[in-house]
Formats: structure tokens, C-alpha cells, sequence
């Protein structure tokens, strides 16, 4: 067993570490209650004097009530569909294991390790006549983001007994309420380590709706801080603001809900 001292050493170092990751969410929370001279000095001091009519006027000059309605509607889809397909993928990988389907489960791993081709991917919703929809981006995200869902849940699917399977079989249950009614309620822990997981990536992804996304009513709300930066470059206490309203409920979501990213992350890793 390491010495006291030891562990008190390394407990030191990860706090040390842990303020050195909060620096920047430190410097865009003060930046954001400055004046136009100050805050475009990026310090971490505080403000002279407090400028909350910074805030007053992101809501009255962006669209960010927009922003925030376009980022909740395609990540909360994203989540369902996610969810419901690599579930079901799941519930089949593990449970048939024959060849093709070993071989599925292969290539949604290859999915984890090819990067995303955006050109084809461009010409591909326009050849399907659904580019610049909502549909587009939500099935963009959907692929991109099932690999790791899958490669997650059928982890956590070799911990859960076949006799659960066998035993509900025998009893009548057919295998849609098999997996809606037995399996799905198993794996609430995994899928709601994959719903933070993927509803991070999609708000804060920048490159799948500026490339995907033409109409710009459509934006998210991270497409509006990259507008927004560009019209009010010079005023940076204003775009610090708008960026404290993006980050906040996100990091809310993850701050509270981060002990069950750990649980799923660990059950679908280790068990089986």
C-alpha cells in the first residue's frame, strides 16, 4: 500500500490540475461582465466595473432563442434515435452472434475508428433531395454516433443472463415485448450514459450543421455564437456573454448527471 503522503501528493495534483481545466470557463464567465476595453484583454481579473446590459443585449440583437429551440429539437431526437437503434442493435449482436452479425458488429467498430467524409456525405443528402433539413442533420448525427452506442450497450448486454431470455420465451412473451419490456428497462443505466454522451457531442458540434445546415433559421445555437462573433467582434464582453447562455445548461446537464456517465461507461466496459 502507497504511503499517506503519497496519496495526499496525487490528490494535490489532480486539484491542481482540475483549477487548470477551469481557467477558461473562469476567463469567458468574467470576460462576460466587462467592458469593451477590458474584456478584450482576455484577463482573469475582475471587472472595474459590472456590465450586465451585456446580457440585455445578446437577447435583444441574436437570435438565440432560436438557436437554443434548433439544438434542443435535433438533439433530443438525435438521443431517441440513437437509443432505439443501437438498442435493438444490441439486443440482436449479442444475443444471435452468428457470422453476419459478428460481422455488423465489426463494422459499426470501424465506425469508431473512420473519420467522417464530408463531401460524400454532402452529395449523398443532396442526391436524397434532403439536404438543409432537420432530417438530414438528425440522420447524420444518428450514424455518426451510433458506433459508439452499440460498441457500449453490447458490453453491457454480456452481463444480462440468457435465462431472462429463455425464461420469457417459454412464458409466451414475444421478442418485441421481450426487448421492450425486459431487456430495455436492464440497460437504463448504459442508454442514459449514451443520451448525455450524444446530446454534448450534437450541441457542441460546430462542422455537421455549418457545412449540412444552408437555411440559417435553422442554425443551432453554436452555428449563432460563430455569426454572432463575427458581427460583434469588437465588442467581446458581449460574445462571452452569449457564450456563458450556450455553455450553461449543457454543463448543468453533464455537472449533475456526470456519476451516471461513470456508471455506464464502467458497466459497459467491464462486465461480460
Amino acid at each position: 500500500m502507497a504511503p499517506k503522503w503519497r496519496l495526499w501528493m496525487l490528490e494535490i495534483v489532480a486539484v491542481i490540475l482540475a483549477c487548470l481545466i477551469l481557467i477558461p470557463f473562469l476567463m469567458i464567465l468574467v470576460n462576460s461582465f466587462k467592458g469593451i476595453r477590458e474584456s478584450a484583454l482576455f484577463g482573469l481579473s475582475l471587472p472595474s466595473e459590472w456590465q450586465f446590459t451585456n446580457y440585455k443585449e445578446v437577447f435583444q440583437q441574436a437570435n438565440i432563442l432560436r438557436g437554443f429551440k434548433n439544438s434542443i429539437l435535433i438533439s433530443g431526437l438525435v438521443v431517441v434515435c440513437v437509443n432505439l437503434f443501437a438498442s435493438m442493435a444490441a439486443f440482436i449482436i449479442q444475443r444471435r452472434d452468428d457470422r453476419f452479425l459478428r460481422g455488423a458488429y465489426y463494422t459499426f467498430i470501424m465506425g469508431l475508428i473512420v473519420p467522417v467524409s464530408i463531401v460524400p456525405t454532402i452529395k449523398l443528402l443532396g442526391d436524397l433531395h434532403i439536404k438543409g433539413t432537420y432530417f438530414s442533420l438528425i440522420m447524420y448525427y444518428t450514424a455518426v454516433l451510433l458506433p459508439f452506442a452499440v460498441f457500449l450497450l453490447v458490453g453491457f448486454m454480456k452481463s444480462i443472463p440468457r435465462e431472462l431470455d429463455e425464461a420469457a420465451l417459454l412464458e409466451g412473451c414475444g421478442y418485441f415485448r421481450l426487448y421492450g419490456q425486459i431487456i430495455l428497462p436492464l440497460l437504463m443505466t448504459v442508454l442514459v450514459t449514451v443520451s448525455i454522451v450524444v446530446m454534448v457531442s450534437v450541441w457542441n458540434d460546430f462542422f455537421g450543421p455549418f457545412y449540412l445546415m444552408t437555411d440559417s433559421t435553422k442554425w443551432t445555437i453554436v452555428l449563432q455564437i460563430f455569426n454572432f462573433v463575427t458581427m460583434y467582434s469588437t465588442n467581446w464582453g458581449v460574445v462571452f456573454a452569449f457564450m456563458v447562455l450556450v455553455v450553461s445548461p449543457i454543463l448543468i446537464v453533464y455537472l449533475l448527471l456526470q456519476r451516471y456517465i461513470i456508471d455506464g461507461l464502467t458497466a459497459g466496459s467491464l462486465k461480460g
